[in-house]
């Protein structure tokens, strides 16, 4: 939750800013804040409650560890249902709303942190470089080494992959 007069310098929509960028602003931006807070959702229970759930889990969370609540929740994106949070969702609002961006950068280098540290639990899969995302190479690692504990085994690819599913049966 940023103060009305906020004016954070380079604020962007995270995906258009480099790694190094979002993570000099997350401090800047943590200082700024009135309050935030980070719904986690692990992949075990995105496998078992499905990505519009986690969505809003992640949602839940996230308020709820807030210090303090704001008259509205400004949100990036389609409406999620059953949130029960006075909310407006804006559809590309991360390039549109300054605490949407703010938001956006501070969950991003968050799941980059996660992702560095699953790089060193589980070499092999380029978690810090691909930070999770389903690349070619990420897809090599997993055939060649099996999914690891933490891979989604509900994510398309990899249910949907005969040599990947016979794995894991």
């Amino acid at each position: 939750m940023l103060p009305r007069n906020a004016d954070i310098r380079e604020v962007n929509d995270s995906k258009k800013l480099s790694g190094s960028k979002r993570r000099r602003l997350f401090p800047v931006i943590i200082e700024e804040s009135e309050c935030w807070a980070t719904g986690i959702v692990e992949h075990s229970e995105i496998d078992k409650v499905g990505m519009t759930e986690a969505v809003r889990l992640s949602f839940m969370r996230a308020a709820e560890a807030l210090d303090r609540h704001p008259e509205l929740f400004l949100i990036d994106g389609l409406p999620v249902k059953n949130l029960y949070l006075p909310a407006e969702f804006i559809v590309k609002g991360d390039s549109k709303s300054l605490s949407i961006a703010a938001a956006s950068i501070i969950a991003k280098v968050t799941r980059d942190d996660i992702m560095v540290k699953a790089d060193r639990q589980y070499p092999g899969y380029g978690f810090a470089s691909n930070k999770g995302y389903g690349t070619r190479a990420h897809m090599e690692a997993i055939r060649k080494l099996g999914p690891s504990p933490i891979h989604r085994m509900s994510f398309a690819p990899m249910k949907n992959d005969k040599q990947l599913r016979f794995r894991f049966e």
